[in-house]
């Protein structure tokens, strides 16, 4: 069908088409908005997908920046401690207190429960926070963005969001 017979017969269903062609105009109607939508629909990428994408990379990032801040020495697996305790569910958890991993006398001795904030000052400068730690040679993230990702990275872990 060539697009003049095609806008005739919407303009006009009922002129001079054969009779089996014959459909009502709001059949038509309903038709085209039907295709129109879906044609916008997977012509352009859906602000829900974008959401969804944007959310995967910045898990991403912020697992990124705890690689390389924090795996050296911490895991985020239940029971898995290494050099340092393991941080799964860090947040709400009593300072110092994995019953199977050897913390310092000031980490056991903190008497704080590690909070976002509590955790965000920690990062950035132990010693500050904790006196006495052993979290040598690590001095700090300096990074206020990047501390930010480690910490969501940590609540993602906590939440299961990952």
């Amino acid at each position: 069908m060539r697009r003049r017979e095609f806008i005739t017969l919407l303009a006009r269903p009922m002129s001079g088409w054969p009779q089996h062609v014959l459909v009502q105009h709001s059949d038509w109607a309903h038709l085209i908005v039907t295709l129109s939508g879906m044609a916008c629909m997977l012509s352009s990428p859906s602000s829900l997908s974008q959401e969804l994408v944007s959310q995967g990379k910045e898990a991403a990032s912020e697992q990124q920046v705890f690689n390389n801040a924090c795996r050296t020495c911490h895991t985020i697996k239940e029971g898995d401690n290494r050099l340092g305790p393991n941080l799964y569910k860090i947040i709400g958890r009593k300072a110092g207190s994995l019953p199977d991993y050897s913390y310092s006398g000031a980490m056991k001795g903190a008497g704080f429960v590690w909070d976002e904030e509590k955790l965000e000052r920690f990062i950035a400068n132990p010693d500050a926070v904790v006196p006495g730690n052993n979290m040598k040679p690590y001095g700090g993230l300096a990074s206020t963005e990047d501390r930010g990702k480690v910490i969501a990275f940590l609540l993602s872990v906590t939440t299961g969001r990952r």
